[in-house]
Order: structure tokens, then sequence, then C-alpha cells
């Protein structure tokens, strides 16, 4: 071995730990906006915790995730997205469609991934749902179809079905998101034929 190739060799290895050390201050961060407190959340954290893991990512080994919690006080939201833009996280992780407006309205450079049971495009989050396009991204569960179809196909399995009650579903309407509404007006109007 040449004297080069040693002193390359014996730097590279006296070198390797403060590497290390660097790429351990670079943990990713990732910034988690809820509008509930963090109590009436563990069944959403811990399916997202889960998620992270099945991807090989653990909380505080090798990802850093900053929780804002609005605990209920939705006029909160927008401070709380702009803390998480401060604090400069790589990603931030929504639940809800206030919360993802409040993310949007912060930052249009950090990517937003929600979780929504209502529809981006009709709220501006993303411009169509096949090319969201802009930093915004995410999940919906769009059921209000779905739950018109169900009926239908129920009214067909059992001719004999009645129509719901209307005033017993829209008894409810204060309670729930904006689809939860939809989706019980929607079987509320259902018509059996």
């Amino acid at each position: 071995m040449r004297r080069r190739d040693f002193i390359t060799l014996v730097g590279g290895a006296a070198a390797w730990p403060l590497s290390a050390r660097a790429q351990q201050a670079a943990m990713p961060m990732v910034g988690y906006l809820s509008p509930i407190a963090a109590e009436s959340n563990t069944v959403g954290r811990g399916a997202f915790l889960n998620g992270l893991a099945q991807i090989g990512y653990v909380e505080g080994r090798n990802v850093a995730i900053e929780y804002r919690w609005a605990e209920g006080l939705y006029d909160r939201l927008s401070s709380l997205a702009e803390e998480l833009v401060r604090r400069q996280v790589g990603v931030i992780v929504t639940g809800g469609t206030p919360t993802a407006l409040a993310a949007k309205a912060a930052t249009d450079t950090i990517p937003i991934v929600f979780v929504l049971g209502s529809d981006p495009v009709q709220f501006g989050l993303v411009k169509t749902l096949s090319r969201p396009g802009g930093n915004v991204t995410g999940v919906t569960v769009l059921d209000v179809e779905l739950i018109r179809k169900a009926f239908e196909l129920l009214h067909e399995l059992v001719p004999a079905a009645r129509q719901p009650q209307k005033s017993r579903l829209r008894d409810s309407d204060e309670r729930g998101t904006d689809c939860h509404k939809q989706s019980r007006n929607a079987l509320a109007n259902a018509e059996c034929k």
C-alpha cells in the first residue's frame, strides 16, 4: 500500500464519525397538525406512526415529529401551521379540511399531505384529483355517491325496504364534516323506485 493511499484511508476513517454525527443532525422533521387535542387523537396518531414504521421511520430514531394540537380551537390552526413553517419541517401532515386549509395558507413550498372526508377540489386545496398541482396532496374519502348507490342496491335486494325518515337523518346535520352532512342528505334524498 502506498503512503498516499494509507493516509487517505486513515483520514477517511477518522472523519467517518464526524460525518455520521452530521447525518444524525439532519434527521428529517415532520409537522403534524391536528384540530383536536392529543388525547382525542390516539387512533389517528397511532395509525400515522404505524404507517411511518412500515416504511422504516421510527419517531425519535430516524425521524422527528413536531406536533401541533389546536385542541378544538380552530382559530388557532393558522398560527400553529405558521409555527411548523418557522420550524422548517420537511412536510406537514394534516387531518381534516380546516387544518389542510391553514397549512396551505401558511406555505406554498413545504409539501402538505392531507386526509380528508371532503372534496379537496371544492375547497381549493388542489386543482384536480388526478393532478393536484402545487404543494398539496393527500387522500380523500368521497362517499356521497357511494351511500346513494348502497341505498339503491339495498332497495334492489330488499324491495320492501322503505326510504329512511328524512327528519331523523337531518336531525344530526349539526355534527360531522361537510362530507358527512352531504352523505346524510344524499341518503335522505335517495329515491326508492
